[in-house]
């Protein structure tokens, strides 16, 4: 007999075992054990789809297969002396054996299980309940006091790769854990689980590979793809973040080990946007690495081959996108992340139009740049078309920034786009991007060219151009010098640098450069943290320009309003937003931005205006639209408190 209440007692026939080749007379009666099921992909026990193994079924298997290579009446080996029903004790290596998987929420597996394990939070009647007496100190704990002794243990790590690894071993432990500890203390962890430490995890990725996280889809898969989609545990897909792994961050072509940026990304989609977990699907598609370190290192997890590109390469992504929507509908958003600029402008022109996708690299940097924009207008006055940009790096960043910039000109002014595009400029690799280098310039790159003589390096373009904005997303670190700093400085009050390139190496200059150069005058933000800086007895707050500002908000804001399109103009109402948020108290410290400490009320406004537009241009399909989008935002969040268990 059996039941499924927790209480199961099994006799052998459950087990496949006939009374006959038993060798001891007497019923066995056995500890509580839980019947083979297959467990539903959200893990609820309402939802469990239980399927018994009866005798016949492993009857059948056993008798297909080889006889073991040990005497019959030999007794088990392992400890108690229990059947080996299975036949993996008695199988030689050179012989299979299926891998059974026994799932229930009670017992030793809930404590393995990462999305149910409390830990020592567990309460006296969940302990009976759920048979953790005895696998459990007697100690009860809340949830505050285990963030508490987390963030002691954490702070013990002096190199942050180990503060990183430390984290991903609580997210595959202690999932509730994970978040609560990520949002209580987001200012202290987010370099540590996003940039800058995920660039070095990412480095390093095939020595520090645990289990998976995500869906690794190889060309391998290649006409198996939705068939590998169905792998994944989870069903109900809201946002999947998916890199090929060729540009990422700045530190270039890393391969299959990109996938700590769909990580990292998903994390903050959950911690900073309330996206529940389970809707999360982080992705890498490996179509091989041009990188030859990573080909030579034994400990590399991916394709040891070149990468492959053209139609081998289109025909991968277009399988993967037709897959996605097939599998998880029309809703699910796609963020594309750290793919190469070759490929990055195409696939979004290629699938914006059917598809709910959306490039951070080059969208997400837009919105939260522009946010930082708007908000310093605060500090030097005037309006947008007043003022005079200046790009290093014409890259996706680049130019996806300077577009929505151009946007949100011809916005508040009524000029046509290709007008206000004139008011920015941009220093490529080759130099000041004019109309004389148009034949050779990449499509991407040509609204861009203006009528100027040739200028060669970016010092002299800026004394040339004399911008009042400088923004660096170039990529390639300590390029804005102490003579770009100065020239910037010696025709502005207060020139606004942006040094955007992460990770911290690779950013243009530093915060306490940018200061220092222009005697305290710079009004300065970069992509990766720096710390507060002194200087002439005053403190000045470094902003960051993060992307994590704007895409968890927007994809919410995607998600509540069910919006089957990505436009512009929810891009711009996001950067509205963030950068309404912005205090005088932020602005008389430097800062920029607001502070993260708030980013998940912040990222409910956004979200708020993200589905109002969503709404307002009739992309919207969650009807009706509610009354309070806010407080719709907000009771939609995924919150990490611990859940009472009957």
């Amino acid at each position: 007999m059996f039941s499924l209440n927790g209480t199961t007692f099994l006799n052998n026939s459950v087990y496949g075992v006939s009374s006959k080749g038993l060798t001891q007379p007497q019923r066995r009666v056995l500890p509580p054990m839980v019947v083979v099921a297959a467990v539903s992909s959200n893990g609820r026990p309402g939802d469990r789809h239980v399927s018994v193994l009866v005798e016949n079924s492993l009857k059948e298997i056993r008798d297909a297969s080889p006889a073991p290579a040990v005497d019959k009446e030999s007794k088990s080996n392992v400890s108690g002396g229990v059947g080996d029903v299975y036949g993996e004790d008695t199988a030689t290596e050179d012989l299979s054996i299926t891998p059974w998987t026994v799932s229930v929420a009670s017992g030793y597996p809930l404590l393995r299980d990462p999305h149910y394990n409390k830990g020592l939070a567990f309460t006296e009647k969940e302990k009976d309940a759920h048979y953790l007496r005895g696998l459990l100190p007697p100690v009860v704990i809340s949830q505050e006091l285990q963030v508490k002794k987390m963030m002691a243990n954490m702070r013990q790590y002096q190199v942050p790769l180990q503060r990183y690894m430390a984290m991903m071993d609580l997210q595959e432990r202690n999932e509730r854990l994970f978040y609560k500890l990520l949002i209580d203390h987001v200012e202290e962890l987010l370099p540590v689980v996003y940039t800058p430490t995920v660039g070095e995890a990412c480095q390093k990725y095939g020595s520090i590979f645990r289990q998976p996280q995500g869906l690794f889809i190889s060309l391998k898969e290649k006409g198996k793809i939705r068939e590998v989609l169905k792998n994944w545990p989870q069903k109900k897909i809201q946002v999947i973040v998916v890199t090929d792994g060729e540009r990422i961050l700045g530190l270039g072509d890393l391969g299959c080990q990109g996938m700590g940026i769909p990580v990292g990304k998903l994390s903050l989609y959950t911690a900073l946007g309330g996206i529940r977990p389970s809707a999360c699907l982080p992705v890498t598609i490996d179509v091989g690495t041009n990188n030859e370190e990573l080909l030579n290192d034994e400990f590399y997890i991916g394709l040891r081959q070149r990468r492959a590109t053209g139609q081998e390469y289109a025909e991968l992504l277009d399988e993967f996108m037709t897959a996605v929507k097939q599998e998880y509908g029309e809703k699910v958003l796609v963020q594309f992340e750290d793919f190469a600029n070759h490929n990055a402008f195409d696939l979004l022109a290629k699938y914006g139009p059917t598809h709910l996708v959306f490039n951070d690299d080059i969208q997400g940097t837009a919105s939260v740049v522009l946010a930082g924009l708007i908000a310093s207008l605060k500090l030097v006055g005037g309006t947008l078309a007043e003022h005079t940009f200046l790009f290093l790096g014409a890259g996706e960043a680049g130019t996806g920034i300077a577009e929505l910039i151009a946007l949100e000109m011809s916005k508040q002014t009524g000029a046509p786009v290709e007008e206000t595009r004139k008011k920015i400029w941009m220093v490529d690799s080759k130099g000041l991007i004019t109309h004389s280098r148009m034949e050779a310039l990449q499509h991407f790159k040509r609204p861009w060219a203006h009528e100027h003589k040739p200028v060669r390096n970016l010092v002299d373009a800026v004394k040339a151009i004399k911008p009042t904005v400088l923004i660096g997303s170039s990529g390639a670190g300590r390029t804005f010098t102490k003579e770009v700093v100065q020239a910037m400085a010696a025709f502005n009050e207060k020139p606004i640098i942006l040094a955007l390139s992460n990770p911290t190496s690779q950013s243009e200059c530093t915060a306490e450069e940018a200061y220092m150069w222009s005697e305290g005058r710079a009004i300065f933000a970069s992509g990766s943290p720096f710390d507060s800086v002194e200087y002439n007895g005053k403190i000045y707050a470094s902003g960051q320009a993060n992307n994590a500002y704007i895409f968890p908000g927007l994809g919410l804001g995607l998600i509540i309003s069910g919006a089957i399109r990505v436009h512009d103009d929810m891009l711009l109402v996001a950067s509205e937003a963030l950068a309404a948020q912005v205090t005088q108290e932020n602005l008389e410290k430097g800062l920029i931005y607001p502070p993260f400490s708030n980013i998940r009320k912040i990222s409910a406004k956004i979200a708020a205006d993200v589905a109002a537009k969503a709404y307002e241009l009739g992309l919207a399909t969650r009807l009706p639209e509610p009354k309070n989008l806010v407080a719709y935002a907000e009771s939609c969040m995924y919150s990490p408190a611990y859940r009472s268990y009957r």
